[in-house]
């Protein structure tokens, strides 16, 4: 039996920790034993691992081998003193665990994790212990400082040669890291998220409305609405500044005969430290009764049919999960021209694709949706029938392989 311990980041509930889940879910449980360590966050992996099934049980845990452990000084952005203690940390864990593989998931616990396995092979003469990085989207792409990111980019350099295989989720981050040199391409392998459409449990429209629009404070809305809706954490990379000033150019310069106001309401599943600007931005454009911040709800997958068109503004993305999921909810998209998006939805087929950073029009495709709802049913259709391609199955035993 094989031990495997996962490293990520942050324990909060994102694609990284999705990755972790799906994969501990789907091996036998009678070949791996699985430790999951996770930094700072609200704990929801570990809550959520706690429930799991084995494969082939009804049962809660049956059989399944695992603990968890969470990391103090882990941070997503760590202070000096923060990545030495860490550093300690993670390795008195590569100590205790006597491991088989160390399965790193996100960027900073990559980095990390890297340089902790080093000290842990110089001291125990253990070289046998194999290394797998995976990643969601080179974080040298993210929104901050260009200095900062070329930091980034030779920190993955460097620790690149202390891992055996790194997996990315869309073609284009394998370009970057042969563009880049971050490793030999031979070490690159490209694994798409998946899922299982029929495990996915949607709410009918109408409970799904009924239940978020109870979420919303001080302002009542209607059945009838036309709604766009969007479910993301609160981070920089993920563009809702540019979904609220949408919202404002809307409401604003885009009428509905006979109205004086187009008509939509926005509805923003998720949490984060982003929060504070997202509510002055609302605030800013007297968007009170219009945007609506629904805070983090579990599970919120499930109430995408909800909505009348999906939305992802994000600045950058690796393979996002809740793009599967709203494509089997059969719902129209309209997503940013980034990460793996473009290669899980043709523009103007499966949902529209438009470029970042572009609020103007991004108004103009939500216009057209409420204008054109036999066109956007029929993009909805079409992304239930595409999104059978990426199945959770195949990314299982594309992963399965690597971990031989």
């Amino acid at each position: 039996m094989r031990k495997i311990l996962f490293i990520v980041t942050q324990s909060e509930f994102g694609g990284a920790q999705r990755y972790i889940y799906e994969l501990i879910g789907g091996l036998n449980p009678e070949k791996y034993n699985f430790v999951i360590a996770a930094g700072e966050g609200n704990e929801e992996l570990f809550e959520k691992i706690s429930k799991l099934k084995s494969p082939g049980t009804r049962e809660v845990g049956a059989n399944l081998n695992l603990k968890t452990q969470n990391l103090k000084y882990l941070k997503r952005t760590p202070l000096p003193w923060q990545i030495i203690f860490s550093v300690r940390e993670i390795f008195n864990l590569l100590k205790r665990e006597k491991l088989d593989i160390l399965f790193l998931c996100s960027t900073t616990a990559g980095l990390l994790g890297s340089i902790s396995k080093l000290f842990y092979q110089l001291i125990t003469k253990n070289y046998k212990l194999k290394t797998i990085y995976r990643i969601g989207g080179w974080a040298f792409r993210d929104p901050r400082p260009s200095w900062q990111n070329k930091i980034l980019l030779w920190a993955e350099k460097i620790t690149a040669s202390l891992k055996d295989k790194i997996i990315v989720n869309s073609e284009i981050d394998c370009q970057l890291a042969i563009k880049y040199k971050i490793c030999p391409p031979e070490k690159i392998v490209k694994v798409y998220n998946g899922v299982t459409i029929e495990k996915l449990e949607f709410f009918p429209r109408e409970e799904a409305r009924k239940i978020l629009f109870s979420k919303t404070s001080n302002f009542e809305l209607r059945t009838s609405n036309f709604i766009v809706g969007t479910v993301a954490n609160f981070y920089k990379t993920k563009g809702l500044p540019y979904l609220i000033e949408a919202a404002h150019i809307l409401n604003s310069k885009f009428k509905i005969p006979g109205t004086r106001k187009a008509g939509a309401k926005f509805l923003i599943i998720g949490e984060g430290k982003e929060k504070k600007r997202l509510e002055n931005l609302i605030k800013k454009y007297n968007l009170e009764d219009m945007v609506f911040l629904l805070g983090r709800i579990p599970d919120a997958y499930k109430y995408l049919k909800a909505f009348d068109v999906f939305v992802l503004p994000s600045l950058k993305e690796g393979f996002p999960w809740i793009i599967l999921e709203a494509m089997a909810a059969e719902i129209p998209i309209i997503a940013t021209n980034v990460g793996a998006i473009p290669e899980i939805i043709e523009n103007g087929k499966e949902g529209i694709l438009i470029e970042p950073k572009n609020s103007q029009i991004l108004a103009e495709k939500f216009f057209w949706f409420l204008n054109n709802q036999g066109g956007a049913k029929e993009m909805g259709i079409k992304a239930g029938e595409k999104v059978k391609k990426f199945s959770l199955q195949k990314m299982l035993k594309e992963t399965e392989f690597l971990l031989k």
